[in-house]
């Protein structure tokens, strides 16, 4: 099994892993563990130490936080492999044989949330950009200019996507990032998954900056060129924690669009193990989607293909399918609806695992648009749902910063002015309800008169 392996080494080597200007390696951080199998593709990332406002239990992710990357404070990961064979006697042998060893962590398979359906579109983007009121958001300037909007995904081919949406976009190579292994240029990868995110991002956002994070084509073995690893999410979220922290501080904007998750509960610990991804607050993914929500970053996941009426073939948990960071308190989750306001069938329901209350709010999806998959052939699942959020909030961003308008507060507010469907209130099918961006613009004046 492939497990994140977190280390506190002495001050200078933590020092080191946290420097962006320095590339540590995994030989730095550990000369070698029993019974481990160190991967030394993988270059080391650093976890910042969460700390309570108010003494509170630091792993509480439902309180106000602090992270903390200094020396004294953060510990290491790097990734490795334990015989299956000797899973359980290592993982008890371990923090015993090394003091400097703080826990043993899942990196399970993550793998795009497709959908499942064999249905035809449900109307085109033009719909999409109606719903979403993009005329008016581009009037008001709102078009995402100065943003930057990462793709996590498969990888963008911005030749096909300027093809299809019938304009230019802006790629901002210096700031994309491959995980080790992965080859290709930013912006020149195959068309697939990433190409049609990054395309449903630019209805509401066409000015936004796209970072390519292609997370998704790093491969395990006997693994699909859809699935890749958690710990290289983890190396990519470290990256764009050092590209937020770049920007300034007065206009920091950074948007982070998940089309992906874990569907099977095989590739994890158990529930209740300290290693276990999908419910645990403590793993270091989840700790580092807090920190960069806390720097300033709006991150989105897809809720997922799991719904009761169209589960997609790979959903093998009985119940609660929204786990690990797709069901983060700090991030949004997002579940689907078609262009006419019904929630799709495949979208999946709540309550979450580490928030009850998701998904969070729904969007579009099931549209004609990209064309990745060929023609014909819908921009669907959540995965579409994902990126055409992403797009609306890097738009809002492109007037309202982080610092004027913090992310917990955008979250606050597409909740609030979500259109309310299903049962009155939040409830597990869609969430707080479907987007709704008069109801956001009007806030959002509101707002700017009382602060006025």
């Amino acid at each position: 099994m492939r497990v994140l392996i977190q280390l506190r080494p002495s001050p200078d080597v933590v020092a080191a892993v946290a420097d962006p200007s320095v590339t540590a390696t995994t030989a730095d951080v550990s000369d070698g563990l029993p019974g481990v199998v160190l991967d030394h593709s993988f270059t080391p990332v650093a976890v910042p130490r969460p700390v309570p406002a108010n003494g509170g239990d630091p792993l509480s992710l439902n309180q106000a936080l602090t992270f903390s990357l200094a020396a004294e404070d953060a510990s290491v990961l790097v990734r490795g492999e334990i015989s299956d064979d000797e899973l359980s006697t290592r993982l008890a042998l371990l923090p015993g044989l090394r003091s400097d060893i703080v826990g043993v962590h899942a990196d399970p398979v993550i793998e795009s949330s497709l959908t499942c359906g064999g249905d035809a579109p449900v109307g085109d983007w033009h719909d999409v950009e109606r719903l979403l009121r993009v005329p008016e958001l581009q009037a008001e300037g709102l078009n995402g200019s100065g943003v930057s909007l990462a793709i996590v995904d498969t990888g963008i081919n911005t030749a096909h996507v300027t093809q299809h949406i019938g304009h230019g976009l802006t790629l901002d190579a210096r700031n994309s990032w491959n995980p080790s292994g992965v080859t290709g240029l930013p912006g020149q990868f195959r068309v697939d998954h990433g190409t049609m995110c990054a395309f449903d991002a630019l209805i509401a956002a066409p000015g936004a900056s796209l970072i390519d994070i292609p997370v998704l084509l790093s491969r395990r073995p006997g693994g699909s060129a859809m699935d890749g690893l958690l710990s290289d999410a983890v190396a990519a979220f470290a990256h764009l924690r050092t590209v937020l922290d770049a920007q300034p501080a007065a206009t920091r904007s950074l948007v982070v669009s998940n089309s992906w998750g874990s569907f099977s509960p095989r590739w994890d610990f158990p529930v209740g193990h300290p290693g276990n991804y999908s419910d645990n607050a403590a793993h270091p993914f989840n700790l580092i989607i807090s920190s960069l929500e806390q720097a300033g970053a709006d991150v989105l996941f897809a809720a997922g293909n799991c719904g009761r009426e169209c589960r997609d073939s790979r959903c093998a948990y009985p119940d609660r399918p929204i786990g690990g960071g797709n069901s983060h308190p700090r991030a949004l989750s997002i579940g689907g609806v078609d262009t006419g306001g019904e929630r799709v069938g495949y979208s999946s329901q709540g309550p979450g695992r580490l928030t009850l209350r998701k998904p969070d709010i729904c969007s579009y999806t099931h549209f004609s648009g990209s064309k990745a998959f060929g023609d014909g052939e819908p921009d669907s699942g959540t995965s579409a749902a994902c990126p055409v959020t992403a797009g609306l909030v890097a738009a809002i961003r492109t007037r309202w910063p982080a610092a004027q308008l913090p992310p917990a507060q955008l979250r606050a507010l597409l909740r609030r002015t979500a259109d309310d469907r299903g049962s009155v209130g939040f409830d597990y099918d869609y969430g707080y309800g479907v987007v709704d961006v008069s109801g956001i613009l009007t806030s959002l004046r509101r707002r700017d008169l009382r602060v006025a």
